[in-house]
């Protein structure tokens, strides 16, 4: 699938901003289910100097700096993106079938044990503690036995199923426990709700931004910027050292395998949830992939409008030229 991604932000100063630096996560990433065919970073004013550098996640972030007077700031990303379906699950392979209990085990600390580099996701971070409330919630899908899998998805459908998807319910701050125990909120909660919960019962988890192409209701036509940043989980897990020499379908690494669940929407794959989607950058919360932040030198407030759209190409040239008319 061919998707063109815009992602318009502007920030609207009551008062002029003497000096700024800002940080943006805005160039989708590469991953063997999606390719980024062309991307662009537009930056009004002009920036004095901007760099862009690979993250310890392998996400691309954009530096900029505004040395001179200014009242508005918009960014826009203008991004071409080439995606594929997620690849079949091979039924019967051992890491498919691990269970929860011995990929905990794997992690678990142990003298002398080999790196996995999935590890880093097992610890608490900014938005995402460990607690044992979280736990409790994850338990009746984390059966004994069950494979990872099985149980991560179990634990999908019951964020899915019993908790309410409601826009303003929180905000970018509000603390994931905080959004389980009033049992609403968004995409970012709902993804921050899961990852409490399998990194509190010892299993390796990181966040994951990016879009998802949605549709008009039927009837309705599709509007520029009325889509939304989306937000999901990956789950790891290791594939035992007899899986890795048999090569496992060609699809798994050495070392493990990740696998996306998206708790909103409750549909999950082998490296994506679907083709429908565009993964934008990975990270242990939104706090590391937050698509836009920054320091300014002024005393002024601002307000922030964020425009979304996702397309197939063709379909969004055709609304930007009606627009325009």
């Amino acid at each position: 699938m061919l998707l063109r991604i815009l992602h318009r932000t502007e920030y609207d100063y009551r008062g002029s901003v003497d000096m700024a630096q800002h940080m943006a996560h805005l160039r989708p990433v590469d991953t063997p289910l999606q390719r980024v065919i062309s991307h662009e970073l537009r930056i009004t004013p002009e920036p004095a100097a901007r760099s862009e550098t690979t993250d310890v996640f392998g996400n691309t972030r954009s530096f900029f700096s505004l040395q001179s007077t200014h009242s508005v700031l918009t960014v826009e990303a203008d991004s071409l993106v080439e995606t594929h379906a997620p690849l079949p699950l091979p039924e019967g392979t051992p890491w498919r079938c691990m269970s929860w209990e011995r990929v905990r085990e794997h992690f678990r600390y142990r003298a002398k044990a080999p790196f996995d580099a999935a590890s880093e996701f097992l610890f608490a971070s900014p938005h995402v503690p460990r607690d044992d409330r979280f736990a409790a919630f994850a338990r009746p899908a984390f059966t004994p036995d069950l494979p990872a899998l099985v149980a991560a998805r179990a634990l999908m459908e019951r964020i899915h199923t019993e908790l309410i998807y409601e826009s303003e319910s929180t905000e970018v701050s509000t603390p994931a426990l905080e959004a389980l125990e009033q049992g609403k909120g968004v995409c970012q909660d709902f993804a921050h709700i899961m990852l409490g919960c399998l990194r509190t019962l010892g299993l390796p988890a990181r966040y994951v931004s990016g879009y998802l192409l949605t549709r008009p209701p039927p009837g309705q036509p599709r509007l520029i910027g009325a889509d939304a940043s989306h937000a999901w989980v990956s789950v790891y897990v290791p594939v035992p050292a007899s899986a890795a020499a048999d090569g496992d379908d060609g699809a798994a690494t050495p070392s493990g395998a990740w696998f996306d669940f998206d708790p909103t929407n409750n549909r999950c794959g082998w490296g994506s949830p679907g083709e429908d989607y565009v993964t934008l950058a990975i990270g242990r919360d939104f706090a590391d992939v937050s698509p836009m932040r920054g320091v300014i030198q002024s005393g002024a407030g601002h307000e922030l409008a964020v425009a979304v759209t996702v397309a197939p190409p063709d379909e969004l040239d055709r609304l930007q030229a009606s627009e325009d008319s």
